[in-house]
């Protein structure tokens, strides 16, 4: 009879789950690479091939900043939304980040617009499909 044997473990084995923490910490780390991503590829589009000089800095910097506190912010409050507005949360933070970065690039408003929305669009049916087929 194997499946009535004893299970044995081994001394200082975890036993319980991993706390949360982990879990926010492991994303605040996330959301603060990509906010440097984020940073340094606003940084790069303002500057245009210019020198480098501390106001393209300070914006790139305050840009990862703003990014990564979204993301993280949007990840915490993100779970306790219905699948309908979690998936449209995402979809909202992915076009709005979309279009700022592809109007610093010089387009008008209105193609940063049509290209925001085409991408969001993108975003709302793979995460609207993840939410719908995981619940």
């Amino acid at each position: 009879m194997a499946h009535a044997a004893p299970v044995h473990y081994a001394p200082g084995a975890r036993t319980t789950p991993t706390p949360t923490s982990t879990s926010a910490s492991r994303w605040a780390g996330l959301a603060l690479l990509m906010g440097v991503v984020y940073g340094l590829w606003a940084c790069a589009i303002r500057r245009d091939g210019g020198p480098i000089t501390t106001g393209n800095v300070m914006f790139g910097v305050v840009t990862g900043l703003v990014f990564a506190a979204l993301m993280f912010a949007l990840h915490r409050v993100a779970p306790a939304l219905p699948r309908e507005l979690r998936a449209l949360s995402w979809t909202a933070f992915a076009g709005i980040t979309f279009g700022y970065l592809y109007s610093l690039g010089g387009a008008s408003v209105l193609r940063s617009t049509v290209m925001a929305l085409v991408v969001a669009a993108g975003v709302f049916a793979v995460t609207f499909y993840r939410y719908y087929t995981t619940e």
